[in-house]
């Protein structure tokens, strides 16, 4: 059965009032100090408006502003009283902002290039990025030296530019083992990163160390991993004090979720509405009951 997506919103773009849009919420004066609120301005500034916000049209002259507060607070700071915004289907934003995800720093990578192949100067990015040149330049060799292999498997991480310069002292085998255990610990800092540089075998980098060096090497990979283990123990420590308490909270949530889920009006509207969450509640309703009779 072939079953129709209903769009979350028109497809044609319109040119509203600010004065007309009406706010969920206000930006709080220390917001705009941050670095995320710049980042915006200066976009905003150099580039422009590239995605139009989203509204509820609630009524004449009347739209309720589902995502863009930032872009708005913005343009009505530079005295503007228009906006380009695009009309969403129904008044909530969960399909929109609660979605998106911030570019990590290899497609960071990959957009400078595109921009530079594109014939934009680096000034031009650095401005609409707020930072300076010399990060721009940065992030554009960042790849240089590390294999494909590595490119894939960090491409949606939170890698930094400063662990890949890391990375790029190894042999590609190397750095494919070294982007595996990073994975696998969820741990993509500068710290881990030369951790795992200390304790690679000296064949495997491309400049093998001296033996005065690679001592050094020895001795601080010892140390370096003492604080690891130390640190790990702690935090089993602290699951350990919670995890009565968590699995407690969790059955009677699950309960409450599951009373809920056989009221046929809940059901309905959450199919209706918001059918992924609906099947996310269920996956992890049977996940818990199968927890329970394998206990049991």
């Amino acid at each position: 059965m072939v079953t129709t997506v209903k769009a979350a919103f028109e497809q044609h773009e319109v040119d509203l009032p600010l004065e007309q849009i009406v706010l969920q919420r206000e930006i709080k004066p220390s917001f705009r100090q941050c670095q995320t609120y710049r980042h915006i301005a200066a976009s905003l500034e150099h580039v422009g408006l590239v995605e139009p916000v989203v509204v509820f049209p609630r009524g004449p002259s009347d739209y309720l502003l589902l995502d863009g507060h930032v872009r708005v607070d913005i343009l009505k700071s530079r005295g503007l009283d228009r906006v380009r915004a695009i009309f969403a289907t129904d008044d909530e934003a969960y399909t929109y902002n609660k979605r998106v995800n911030s570019l990590s720093p290899i497609s960071q990578h990959f957009m400078i290039m595109k921009a530079l192949e594109n014939g934009v100067s680096e000034q031009r990015i650095a401005a609409a990025l707020d930072v300076d040149i010399a990060t721009i330049r940065r992030k554009r060799s960042m790849l240089d030296g590390i294999c494909a292999e590595v490119v894939a498997i960090l491409k949606t991480k939170k890698v930094g530019a400063d662990a890949f310069a890391v990375l790029k002292k190894m042999k590609p085998f190397r750095q494919i083992e070294a982007a595996e255990h990073m994975v696998a610990s969820g741990n993509y800092s500068l710290t881990f990163a030369q951790a795992l540089l200390i304790v690679t075998r000296p064949e495997l980098l491309l400049e093998p160390p001296s033996s005065k060096k690679l001592e050094a090497n020895s001795k601080g990979a010892h140390l370096m991993l003492e604080r690891e283990t130390e640190s790990l123990v702690r935090d089993l420590k602290e699951v350990e004090q919670s995890y009565g308490t968590d699995i407690l909270a969790f059955t009677v949530i699950c309960g409450y979720v599951d009373r809920l889920l056989r009221n046929q009006t809940v059901e309905k509207h959450l199919n209706k509405h918001h059918p992924d969450i609906l099947t996310t509640l269920r996956s992890v309703l049977a996940d818990s009951k199968q927890a329970k009779s394998s206990a049991g």
